[in-house]
């Protein structure tokens, strides 16, 4: 039996979803930061209490999830943008998620475990995926076997900074809820642009808690100019963000946005 086969007879389950603040893949990134945070929700099968008896005991969790907007496209050599887009690794030395199997991998802190009218329910934070990816299994982070500190970097050890310089007037960051404030700020610092061709439009918009943020980058600045509700965004609006970001997404596909 060919081995592309193997994988998918095995019987692997979709035993959740995760709910973030992010509706889109655009602005997700690239690795977790802390203030960012997700409640991950289980299908009925799974919702016994038993399941995570002991779950508690960790600080940290594995989570192995599904990149379900990858849609099945992937290149065996990608562009890591950290180093500076021009040089070509192999798919499986990086971290692209345009991959051959639409696997991912996250390190999150458990920050809370409840019982509820959803069944047993895991807050963590440290998120760095879309609103309702699915969930394929989870497992407990153990130090003692997890952490490598002699491990070597790779090409990741002489990647470039990109963090930005975050400019959010008061009175349009006062828009989003007290506990959102600095997860909005942070996700502009971490540069949320495509990596490919940075300085080439205008302004940029990324979707988060319900909020569209509006801004522009000059000098190493991100400047937030406009946050409109999702709700308040008109078709067009929509329309034009939705064909910019598949616009991306495709050149992705071959310059791949991640290390």
């Amino acid at each position: 039996m060919p081995m592309c086969y193997t994988f998918a007879m095995s019987g692997v389950k979709i035993i959740g979803h995760i709910r973030t603040d992010f509706p889109t893949k655009f602005g997700i990134p690239r690795q977790g930061i802390g203030e960012l945070r997700g409640r991950i929700v289980f299908e009925p099968e799974f919702r016994k209490e038993e399941a995570f008896r002991g779950i508690e005991e960790f600080s940290h969790l594995w989570i192995l999830w599904q990149f379900s907007e990858s849609r099945g496209e992937h290149s065996l050599t990608v562009h890591p943008p950290r180093l500076g887009g021009k040089e070509k690794k192999g798919v499986f030395a990086t971290r692209s998620p345009f991959r051959p199997s639409d696997i991912a991998l996250t390190c999150v802190k458990l920050d809370r475990f409840e019982l509820g009218e959803e069944g047993p329910v895991l807050y963590v934070s440290g998120i760095d995926m879309m609103d309702g990816s699915p969930v394929y299994d989870i497992k407990p982070y153990v130090p003692y076997s997890d952490c490598v500190p002699e491990a070597s970097q790779g090409f990741t050890g002489r990647t470039k900074d990109h963090r930005l310089e975050a400019v959010f007037p008061e009175e349009l960051l006062a828009r989003f809820p007290e506990e959102k404030r600095q997860a909005a700020r942070r996700i502009l610092e971490e540069d949320p642009r495509p990596r490919y061709m940075p300085e080439e439009r205008e302004s940029y918009g990324v979707a988060f808690a319900g909020m569209d943020i509006h801004f522009r980058v000059h000098d190493g600045i991100a400047e937030v100019y406009e946050v409109i509700p999702l709700e308040e965004m008109t078709e067009r609006d929509k329309v034009t963000k939705k064909l910019c970001n598949e616009t991306e997404g495709v050149k992705r596909w071959t310059e791949s946005d991640s290390e």
